[in-house]
């Protein structure tokens, strides 16, 4: 059996008059992220975590940040092609686990309905999908409302 694990991590700061996305979702907020897409923070960890898993590179390899047809791209149309070349490779996803941090708003309401959107895009049951939400004790520009934060671990197999 070859089982990998995958690391992600992503950051993007925070404006005021940007939309909020976040696990595939828009979230209510003032504030929100700003990137070349549509700047989704867990999902852009989980991109990495899962092709870093089947040593396929990172995000910004198969999806650069310079490349107009990016700009403004919808991440679950990016996960969904992550999980085609992870899928080419021989490998099957078997669960993820991540976490965001970010002061406001508050995520955890919106986990089960991004539980959802992502298991489906990434092929597993609701429960193989673990999304945390924790603040950064108001320390730093993640603390301060500047910046939003996810971690993601992901393990493989090769099939």
């Amino acid at each position: 059996m070859n089982i990998r694990i995958g690391f992600g991590v992503d950051v993007h700061r925070l404006e005021h008059g940007l939309d909020l996305f976040v696990g595939g979702m828009k979230i209510p907020s003032e504030i929100g992220a700003l990137g070349h897409s549509d700047a989704d923070v867990l999902i852009h960890a989980i991109c990495d975590a899962v092709l870093g898993a089947a040593n396929k590179r990172d995000i910004g390899y198969h999806f650069s940040d310079t490349d107009p047809k990016f700009k403004g791209i919808d991440s679950k149309i990016l996960l969904t092609e992550v999980v085609n070349i992870i899928e080419k490779a021989n490998y099957k996803l078997i669960n993820i686990d991540c976490t965001v941090i970010l002061e406001k708003p508050k995520l955890n309401p919106h986990i089960p309905d991004m539980q959802k959107v992502l298991s489906e895009i990434l092929k597993l049951e609701q429960d193989a999908v673990s999304i945390k939400a924790t603040t950064h004790e108001k320390v730093d520009s993640f603390g301060e409302g500047k910046a939003i934060k996810a971690y993601a671990v992901c393990l493989l197999e090769k099939k």
